[in-house]
């Protein structure tokens, strides 16, 4: 399945400006990295893919339309889907996407 290219569009005018910002299709979809660290992706499957500290996951679960992300059926901790119906606004793209903005801020670059 093919990512959601007005969702893409979405996310290139709110991040347009940050430093590091660059794009990479992975996980059937397309990712916005900083500094080499995926903050938030448009997902293959609809919606968000939204890194975020590990420590905030339950809180942040608590929001209709979230979900801990699973890889091979395991819940991941510091990993959301967030339901397109729950980015409809452009202020709740800002909040989620913001999320993962805030995470990889705190990590070193990554060196390429």
């Amino acid at each position: 399945m093919a990512y959601d290219e007005e969702l893409a569009d979405r996310l290139r005018v709110l991040l347009a400006g940050e430093p590091g910002l660059r794009e990479s299709r992975m996980f059937g979809g397309l990712a916005f990295l900083l500094d080499g660290h995926m903050a938030v992706a448009v997902s293959g499957r609809d919606g968000l893919m939204v890194r975020v500290d590990p420590a905030d996951t339950d809180s942040l679960v608590e929001h209709e339309g979230v979900e801990r992300m699973e890889m091979r059926g395991r819940a991941m901790n510091g990993w959301l889907r967030v339901a397109v119906d729950a980015v409809a606004t452009d202020d709740d793209l800002a909040r989620w996407a913001g999320h993962g903005v805030a995470f990889v801020r705190v990590l070193p670059p990554k060196h390429p």
